[in-house]
C-alpha cells in the first residue's frame, strides 16, 4: 500500500434536485470517513456533492461516461457517482446501481435503495460503488477486501443485493436487488418519491367540490338520521367504495393507466401502474382524512348535543357526531372524483407524479404517437 499513501482521490456526487441532493450533501460529509475504514486508509478522501438535474438521452437513460468526463475537465475529479430519481426495473429484479470501470462513473437509482432509511443505506450503496472504481478504474486496492459487506444482507427485508455483469453498452456491472422483495422495496420508493400527500394541494377543485358536499351532509337532518341507521361496518364499505370511485376516476380520467407497447416491456408497466395506483390510493385517502377530521370539527361546532339528540330521537353520543362526519366525507369524497374533472390533465400529473416520472411518460407518449398507438 505503500504507493497510495498521501494520495488524494476526489469523488463528485452530482444529484437530481429533491431527495437525491438532499441524500448527496449528508453523503459529502459521511463518505470519507466510510471510505478509510471500508476501502482505505492511505488515500486522503474528498467528497464533494453537486445538485443539477440529469439529463436523459433519447432512450430514457443517463450518459454518466459524458458526465463524467465534462466533470473531469471542468471540476477535476477522479470518480463521479450520480443519484438520480429515476426508477429502474429489469426481469431479474429492481436495478439500485450501475458502474462504468471505464469512465470511472456510476448511478445509482434511489427509488431503489428503498422508501425508508434511505441515508444509512444509500451511504452504503455509495461506498460499495466508490470502492469498485477505486479497484477498478484507479488500481486502488482495498485494505479490507469482505465480499460480505457488499453482498451481505441489506435492510430490514434481509434482500440481498447482488453484484452482476451488466448486458448495457457502456455499463460493466449493475446492483440489483432480485425477487419480490427487491421489486416492493422500488415499488415503495417510487411510492414516496411521487409523495402522494401533495396530492391534495395539488387539486384544489375537487378538494373544494368535496368539502362543500361535505359540508351539505353536516347541515341536512336527513344525513344525520342516515348515518344513525348504519350499522359500522355499512359505513366502513361506503368509505371504501368512495374512495374506489375517485381513485378510479382520478386514473380512468385522466388516462394515468399505462398499456405495454411502444418497447414496453410488461413487467415495467406492470410496476409502473402499481406505483401509480399507491400512489393516488394514498393520496386520496389523506383526502379523506383531512376532510373527516374538518367535517367532525365542523358538526361538533355546528350542531348542538340537545339538537342532534332531538333529531335522532336517543342521546347523542360522540359516535353520533363521527357516524354522521363519516357519512359526509364519504359523500364528500365522492364529489370529489366529479370536481377532478374540472382538473386539467397536466395539474393532476402534477400532483401525482415526480419530475421523473412525468419525463418519463411524455416521452412514453411520444413514442406512441411515433409509432401509430392510440
Amino acid at each position: 500500500m505503500g504507493s497510495d499513501v498521501d494520495r488524494r482521490v476526489t469523488v463528485g456526487i452530482v444529484a437530481d434536485p429533491g431527495v437525491p441532493t438532499e441524500i448527496a450533501e449528508r453523503l459529502a460529509e459521511e463518505v470519507p470517513d466510510q471510505l478509510r475504514s471500508r476501502v482505505s486508509e492511505d488515500v486522503d478522501w474528498r467528497v464533494l456533492a453537486s445538485s443539477e438535474e440529469l439529463p436523459l438521452g433519447d432512450d430514457g437513460t443517463i450518459d454518466i461516461a459524458e458526465k463524467a468526463e465534462e466533470k473531469g475537465r471542468s471540476e477535476h475529479w477522479d470518480l463521479l457517482v450520480c443519484l438520480t430519481d429515476l426508477p429502474r426495473i429489469e426481469p431479474e429484479g429492481a436495478v439500485v446501481a450501475d458502474a462504468d470501470t471505464s469512465s470511472g462513473a456510476a448511478l445509482a437509482s434511489v427509488p431503489a435503495i428503498g422508501s425508508i432509511r434511505l441515508l444509512p443505506y444509500a451511504r452504503r450503496v455509495v461506498v460499495h460503488l466508490v470502492g469498485l472504481l477505486a479497484r477498478e478504474t484507479l488500481g486502488i486496492a482495498s485494505d479490507r477486501e469482505r465480499d460480505g459487506y457488499h453482498s451481505g444482507a441489506w435492510g430490514v427485508f434481509g434482500v440481498r443485493i447482488r453484484q452482476v455483469r451488466s448486458s448495457e453498452e457502456n455499463i460493466d456491472s449493475n446492483l440489483v436487488l432480485p425477487g419480490r422483495v427487491g421489486r416492493m422495496r422500488l415499488l415503495f420508493g417510487m411510492v414516496r418519491d411521487n409523495r402522494p400527500w401533495w396530492l391534495v394541494p395539488g387539486l384544489s377543485r375537487a378538494v373544494a367540490a368535496a368539502a362543500g358536499t361535505a359540508a351539505f351532509g353536516v347541515f341536512f337532518p336527513s344525513i344525520w338520521s342516515l348515518a344513525d341507521s348504519l350499522a359500522p361496518v355499512r359505513l366502513v364499505l361506503i368509505n371504501l367504495f368512495a374512495v374506489a370511485v375517485m381513485v378510479g376516476w382520478l386514473i380512468v380520467h385522466n388516462s394515468l393507466w399505462e398499456r405495454p407497447g411502444g418497447g414496453a416491456a410488461v413487467h415495467k408497466t406492470r410496476m409502473y401502474n402499481a406505483a401509480t395506483l399507491l400512489t393516488v390510493s394514498i393520496g386520496v385517502l389523506c383526502m379523506y382524512v383531512l376532510l373527516f377530521g374538518l367535517t367532525a370539527l365542523g358538526s361538533a361546532t355546528v350542531i348542538s348535543p340537545e339538537y342532534l339528540s332531538g333529531r335522532l330521537g336517543h342521546p347523542a353520543t360522540p359516535l353520533d357526531y363521527l357516524g354522521l362526519s363519516w357519512l359526509a366525507s364519504s359523500m364528500g369524497t365522492v364529489a370529489g372524483a366529479l370536481g377532478s374533472s374540472l382538473e386539467t390533465e397536466s395539474a393532476v400529473r402534477r400532483a401525482t407524479y415526480s419530475k421523473r416520472e412525468r419525463e418519463r411518460r411524455a416521452r412514453r407518449r411520444r413514442e406512441q404517437r411515433e409509432s401509430g398507438q392510440h
